[in-house]
């Protein structure tokens, strides 16, 4: 294993055979510019020794974030750090995370995935945005996601922000391999939020100009709550209650 102050490899033959790796970059904060390379997880990242990823950054907690291997994605989850931790901009308690996506607790920016990685997903991302008949300014298919470069995918049809593409709201995957009784239980969500939506879908008026529509101050009050019965329930996951 070799280590200096701007970049860190674990050797990928002292692995484990199957074990995800996990590339991280600090783009910004008292530590930017080291990369953290080929990490095989479970990483912790905090500001205490011990931590694999130790960041010289004072509002950073102690121990702040796990990252992990779960069913082949890789899994961050906040260790109810003091100041919180985002990921794209957004709060979070737990959250998949994939190439490109921006890792922000305290002062310091942390990139996740190398630029093979990245140029990978973005590559997905082109192939699937053309097979759904989205128009582009050219194609060029030689390039596979294997053989994909970062600056070939940034620069593919003239797109400034071509980037912006990896941290795009996708609707999510539904979990795999959940036993009936996980099943039933994530069903019963479900339908219960689908009937709450239906009912309110139901009592929405179209104004004479056909570009808004109206609901009624009671109904709102029922969009506010389930917003905020959503809020709880990422909560729950993200920490849930000991018993």
């Amino acid at each position: 294993m070799l280590i200096s102050s701007f970049f860190v490899r674990f050797p990928s033959s002292a692995l484990p055979s199957g074990m995800r790796l996990v590339t991280l970059r600090v783009l910004d904060g008292a530590d930017r510019g080291r990369v953290f390379a080929n990490l095989a997880t479970p990483v912790t990242i905090g500001r205490e020794e011990g931590n694999v990823v130790q960041l010289n950054d004072e509002r950073v907690s102690r121990y702040h974030v796990k990252i992990q291997e779960d069913q082949d994605k890789l899994v961050l989850a906040d260790l109810q750090s003091t100041n919180g931790t985002r990921v794209n901009g957004e709060s979070v308690h737990l959250s998949l995370l994939r190439p490109g996506d921006i890792i922000n607790m305290g002062r310091t920016l942390l990139l996740v995935g190398s630029d093979q990685e990245i140029a990978e997903r973005l590559a997905d991302l082109r192939k699937t945005n053309l097979s759904e008949g989205v128009t582009l300014e050219f194609e060029d298919f030689s390039q596979s996601p294997s053989s994909a470069s970062l600056d070939f995918e940034l620069h593919w049809g003239h797109d400034p922000d071509a980037l912006a593409t990896l941290h795009t709201l996708l609707p999510p995957e539904l979990p795999a391999d959940l036993s009936p009784g996980q099943a039933a239980q994530l069903s019963g969500i479900f339908q219960y939020f689908h009937l709450r939506f239906r009912a309110l879908v139901e009592t929405v008026e179209m104004l004479r100009d056909g570009e808004r529509v109206t609901l009624e101050q009671r109904q709102w009050q029922n969009v506010l709550d389930l917003y905020a019965r959503l809020a709880r329930y990422l909560r729950q996951i993200g920490e849930p209650t000991e018993e």
